[in-house]
């Protein structure tokens, strides 16, 4: 038999891997995530955030986060005195997420929050052990005003889980205080707005909430950790846009998340496409690189508005990968 020719690099990957199967049993082995993957969430640990929580989310496989939507059904909002439904931007969330060793969870949340209820949030988290990330609006022209505070925090999912629950249970946004939703609207955003035109111009597809039509876009481009854990759409990095009313006569809201050294040529097209900016600031703590989010608000035809919102996609990961579908 002929002896392979191997070179000295590849013997020592060998021997590593060898060693590795010596040190764990089989079965530990074939659990073990690969190279830079996050460990998946486990039923049982799925099964505590929604017993916790008395609510079913969402888990994302490949992106290995849970994600519970937190609405503000309690609330009739309107902006420039016009009502709006509370998809367009009044939803909450929290996540989880372990980190990419697997040795510890993070929780991340948004919650949506009138201006008395703020510091007793506070409070409550400290209370549990949790942190506060940012505190900060997303709208002009509301009624009434809202504000929108991040909570963050590490540790095991189950531990998360109870100490998020025992931080808004007292409050309106604990699913079991919130009144039942309404019945389903008369036109969903599928009738609403002209989708494959939307599409179309944005280069994604949204999806259909309640009214609504909404698009978000993660940071493909980019690998963004937070306290070990790998930043992705659906635990908080990306950037949004919600469209509500109908398609002669839109609101758009949304968010563009941003390294430092794209605010300002990303503020720049929004104002060029007529789109009002209402916040600049952070949404996470100790994040690699630093990221910074946009929100903007804009009136008018749906697909102007649409153009407004890629024009500002078209700023980010410049000489990076393209953003593409």
């Amino acid at each position: 038999m002929k002896t392979p020719n191997l070179s000295r690099r590849q013997i020592l990957q060998a021997t590593a891997v060898l060693g590795t199967s010596l040190l764990f049993p089989l079965n530990k082995l074939e659990a073990m995530s690969p190279a830079g993957k996050t460990p998946g969430l486990t039923p049982e640990e799925i099964a505590s955030i929604e017993s916790a929580l008395g609510k079913k989310g969402a888990y994302k496989e490949a992106e290995a986060v849970h994600t519970t939507p937190i609405p503000r059904n309690d609330l009739k909002m309107k902006i420039k005195g016009e009502p709006v439904p509370i998809p367009f931007g009044f939803g909450g969330w929290v996540s989880f997420k372990k980190t990419m060793d697997g040795k510890s969870a993070m929780v991340m949340s948004d919650n949506v929050l009138q201006q008395d209820e703020v510091n007793a949030l506070i409070s409550a988290a400290h209370a549990n052990g949790l942190e506060i990330a940012a505190i900060h609006n997303h709208f002009f022209y509301e009624e009434p005003r809202m504000f929108y505070m991040h909570i963050h925090g590490m540790g095991s999912v189950a531990e998360l889980a109870k100490k998020y629950a025992n931080t808004i249970r007292d409050s309106k946004l604990f699913p079991a205080n919130q009144p039942a939703p309404g019945s389903p609207p008369a036109m969903t955003g599928k009738e609403n707005f002209d989708v494959p035109a939307l599409d179309a111009i944005v280069k994604y597809t949204g999806t259909v909430n309640g009214p609504t039509y909404k698009y978000a876009i993660g940071r493909s481009d980019l690998k963004v950790t937070a306290m070990g854990v790998d930043m992705t759409t659906n635990i908080g990095l990306n950037s949004w846009a919600s469209f509500a009313g109908k398609q002669s006569d839109a609101h758009i809201a949304g968010d563009i998340a941003m390294l430092q050294s794209e605010v300002n040529d990303v503020i720049r097209a929004l104002r060029k496409h007529n789109l009002e900016v209402v916040a600049v600031h952070n949404h996470m703590l100790m994040d690699s690189p630093h990221m910074i989010f946009l929100h903007y608000y804009g009136r008018g035809q749906a697909v102007t508005l649409a153009q407004g919102f890629r024009a500002a996609l078209n700023e980010l990961g410049k000489g990076k990968e393209p953003m593409h579908m």
